[in-house]
């Protein structure tokens, strides 16, 4: 019956959250320098063309599309992480897979433009890179979450600060990698994210099961028959997948990996079959939410969402923190 309640609950607010998705889109649908009624809107997009509704079709309906999907991966990401690594302070952008995989997309827009395309399997193998390294240098007769972070943050900081210096040659020619960002995105970025993304984020779904066995001792896993350290490699690399296709394509955002999976247990528990899917919703919202905010606050000029992200998730990490520290006494 309790597994019931939990399940209708989590569909419920599921179906809350979906609404007010919904509605935040309309809002930035309408949001932006380009004024137009619903109804200017409706004719301009099935009756008769008119030049600015062509305008919002082609740039802010991307964008729109864009936003929700990197929202979605980037928090998934950060859900198989924290269940993987049994640490709640994983996040990819603090533990520098995702600077990892900016630099890979940077090196590879500096030195092969022609294959600009295919950035996001070129992030993975970086995220990968740096997943390798931060692992290995914080290793010590096993893995401390506070080690991780530390040496994360440092390994981080390097592939930033060699990924600045790559975009100083793909701006030259027209292309920033790390820069990203939601602004000028086209119909061709939905359409490359769109299936990086539907093959990662069917995985995290699938991976739902296999991240409540983690909640549990390596001890009992094995017990179960299952081989805990071949699960946890096989969820590291879906968040990684993630991970690294949303920031080819939108550049870092930080604290979105950790803020939205947190919010989601609060809400709806810890069960992963209900947990996935309530928090890919929420991080679309929540990268929405700040993009349009972003737009909105400073008229008519822009504050980009990692900007927004930056803002809002810092002070959250910093009462994470004293939480975890609280109870550690």
């Amino acid at each position: 019956m309790r597994a019931g309640r939990r399940r209708a609950a989590g569909a419920c607010a599921c179906l809350v959250l979906a609404a007010a998705t919904a509605v935040l889109l309309l809002v930035a649908m309408k949001s932006g320098s380009i004024r137009l009624s619903w109804g200017e809107l409706l004719r301009g997009l099935f009756q008769t063309y008119d030049a600015r509704v062509a305008a919002v079709y082609d740039l802010r309906f991307p964008r729109i599309l864009v936003t929700l999907l990197a929202g979605a991966m980037l928090s998934g990401a950060g859900l198989l992480l924290q269940a993987a690594l049994k640490n709640p302070l994983a996040d990819p952008g603090l533990i520098g897979i995702s600077g990892g995989a900016a630099f890979a997309a940077a090196a590879v827009a500096a030195c092969f433009p022609a294959l600009y395309l295919s950035l996001p399997l070129f992030a993975f193998l970086g995220g990968v890179l740096a997943f390798l390294v931060i692992y290995a240098l914080s290793w010590k007769g096993g893995l401390d979450p506070v080690r991780i972070l530390l040496i994360g943050v440092a390994v981080g900081a390097v592939f930033s600060g060699l990924t600045a210096v790559l975009d100083g040659m793909t701006a030259a020619g027209g292309v920033s990698v790390s820069a990203g960002g939601l602004t000028q995105r086209s119909w061709t970025d939905v359409t490359r994210l769109a299936g990086y993304a539907a093959a990662g984020l069917a995985v995290a779904l699938a991976l739902a099961p296999a991240c409540n066995l983690m909640a549990l001792d390596d001890r009992t896993v094995r017990g179960l028959g299952v081989r805990a350290d071949r699960l946890r490699i096989v969820v590291s690399c879906a968040a990684v997948w993630l991970a690294a296709a949303a920031t080819a394509s939108v550049g870092v955002v930080p604290f979105l990996a950790l803020l939205a999976p947190h919010i989601a247990r609060r809400i709806v528990g810890s069960d992963h079959r209900i947990l996935t899917p309530f928090a890919l919703l929420l991080g679309a919202f929540i990268l929405l939410l700040a993009d349009t905010a972003g737009r909105l606050a400073a008229a008519p000029r822009e504050i980009p969402a990692a900007v927004v992200m930056s803002v809002a998730g810092g002070p959250f990490f910093i009462a994470l923190l004293r939480r975890r520290d609280r109870i550690g006494r």
